[in-house]
């Protein structure tokens, strides 16, 4: 594999992180469904560390309004709750001594539509992230033109190649979004 294949590869593995990390942001955000994404970014302060809440205790989904958590250890049951508490879920949980349950409440349109509008501001972050990568790709076709490892019409046909990725994994990102918009304002 040449220098120009590997930089495309990179450059697309790369591109495919992003996208992995925005499908993982844009997941644990709530709707009115239960998931256990919801989840995926509290910590828990036990054990003199700071944990994810998914490696002290197993997390079941019982029907679309209610999740179960489960700790493996009952004696931190209540450094769970307190995370949750601390989160930006909004949603109380209710400890019965051995596990903790939590209702999903109906979302109002105003929450919606700040959901809808916070879903927003991190896709472009996203999106910019993209971009970024390819501004990094591109300054590496120049230094390649620059060295003599490639021709210009090489350089014009590789940028060509990198534009083309970041159109395809822009909608990719639009996608996710558009997905997760119908599932927020979905009444």
């Amino acid at each position: 594999m040449d220098n120009k294949e590997t930089l495309l590869k990179q450059t697309e593995d790369m591109m495919k992180k992003t996208i992995d990390k925005f499908n993982q942001e844009i997941s644990g955000i709530r709707t009115e469904r239960a998931t256990t994404s919801l989840f995926d970014e509290i910590k828990v302060e036990c054990y003199n560390t700071v944990m994810p809440i998914n490696q002290l205790a197993n997390i079941v989904v019982i029907d679309t309004k209610t999740i179960e958590i489960r700790p493996w250890d009952v004696s931190i049951l209540q450094n769970i709750e307190k995370a949750i508490f601390q989160s930006s879920l909004g949603i109380t949980p209710l400890n019965d001594g051995k596990v903790i349950r939590l209702t999903i409440p109906p979302l109002t349109e105003e929450r919606r539509k700040n959901i809808v509008k916070q879903c927003h501001k991190i896709t472009e972050d996203f999106r910019v992230s993209i971009r970024n990568e390819r501004r990094i790709a591109m300054e590496t076709v120049k230094k390649f033109e620059k060295e003599k490892k490639i021709t210009e019409d090489e350089k014009y046909k590789l940028e060509e190649k990198l534009n083309k990725l970041v159109d395809i994994y822009i909608k990719k990102i639009n996608e996710i979004l558009s997905n997760k918009e119908k599932e927020l304002l979905q009444v």
